[in-house]
């Protein structure tokens, strides 16, 4: 059972980072293409390889990601464990692209997994015990933190910019600021990938190795396969998440749009490089576009999709325990 339980998880972790990159494509393209800085189809082939590339680089940051946050019962109890979180996982991305609304991919996963782990649980097995710990350092303080101050940035850079491009025509100020969101793209890209790819290549990890596998001599096929499978999803694009990005939530321009790359960027690098902390590449992507697009003179965003977004936010971690908890008690034969 082990073997075919293994398998079934790899499975699943190529369905969720194939997922990841379809959902999240839009965090990159999303402004690129609203602004005309780059073609659709254009847009998403530089998405994709810099996703491939970031994920290909993320695979030295497990140190810290592998022994914090991901544990699950010895044997086939924690593979158990890590079918339902995945299924959750998957199961509640699937539903917000359907309705067009960006979330956390990251949330998802950490949620589900609190959610299996206490099912598993209730049915003898043991688990990591500080979930609480693992709930806030994960998934309420990066929701809390890093939103918050991208927009914050985001709104005061957007004026410093403003006035630095004062004397120049705007016509002249928008076609270089469209070329630097070309690079803005593939820099969106690699810190996605640097981001999330860790927690798929955690899970591969996990699954295959099991939690007292050596973090720092990852196997290379693990990291091409998270690669491979996040670097397909973002080929596909999720349309109707870059649509609710580029054109419901907030009305912008090629500064702004600049400026929310540039702010979303900076969030990706030190988040992941320095202070090797998990955020959120949609909160941080769609709270920047919000800092950039409310500086404007007239009212910008829209106020009911955004109380929307807010709400699916805090309801993603809750609805993927839920998930996670009813997946891992139905599975729990399995197990056995």
């Amino acid at each position: 059972m082990t073997i075919a339980l293994t398998a079934v998880v790899i499975v699943f972790a190529s369905v969720f980072a194939f997922l990841n990159g379809f959902r999240d494509a839009s965090n990159a393209v999303g402004l690129t293409v609203r602004t005309r800085a780059l073609t659709p189809s254009i847009a998403v082939v530089l998405a994709a390889g810099f996703n491939v590339v970031g994920v290909l680089t993320s695979a030295w940051l497990l140190t810290y990601f592998g022994g914090s946050w991901l544990a699950t019962p010895d044997g086939d109890p924690g593979l158990v464990v890590l079918v339902a979180t995945l299924a959750s996982g998957s199961l509640w991305n699937v539903f917000l692209w359907w309705r067009g609304y960006p979330s956390s991919s990251t949330h998802a996963l950490v949620g589900a997994l609190v959610g299996a782990t206490i099912g598993s649980a209730l049915r003898g097995h043991a688990g990591p015990g500080d979930l609480a710990g693992v709930l806030w350092i994960q998934v309420w303080l990066p929701l809390i933190v890093s939103p918050l101050l991208a927009f914050g940035v985001a709104f005061f850079l957007t004026s410093f910019v403003t006035w630095l491009v004062r004397y120049s025509q705007p016509n002249e100020a928008h076609r270089a600021l469209r070329a630097t969101q070309s690079v803005g793209t593939a820099a969106v890209a690699f810190g996605h990938g640097l981001q999330d790819g860790q927690r798929i290549i955690a899970v591969l990890v996990l699954a295959t190795l099991g939690s007292h596998g050596d973090w720092q001599a990852v196997p290379m096929w693990i990291v091409a396969l998270a690669a491979l499978a996040l670097g397909a999803g973002t080929l596909f694009g999720g349309w109707r998440i870059t649509y609710t990005l580029s054109h419901r939530l907030v009305r912008t321009d090629p500064l702004r749009g600049f400026v929310a790359q540039l702010v979303s960027t900076i969030m990706l690098f030190f988040g992941a490089i320095w202070l090797r902390w998990p955020l959120s590449t949609t909160h941080t992507v769609t709270a920047s576009i919000l800092g950039a697009g409310t500086n404007q003179k007239f009212g910008s965003v829209n106020g009911r999709l955004l109380a929307r977004l807010i709400a699916f936010w805090i309801l993603t971690p809750l609805a993927t325990a839920a998930l996670g908890f009813v997946f891992a008690l139905a599975l729990d034969p399995l197990s056995h």
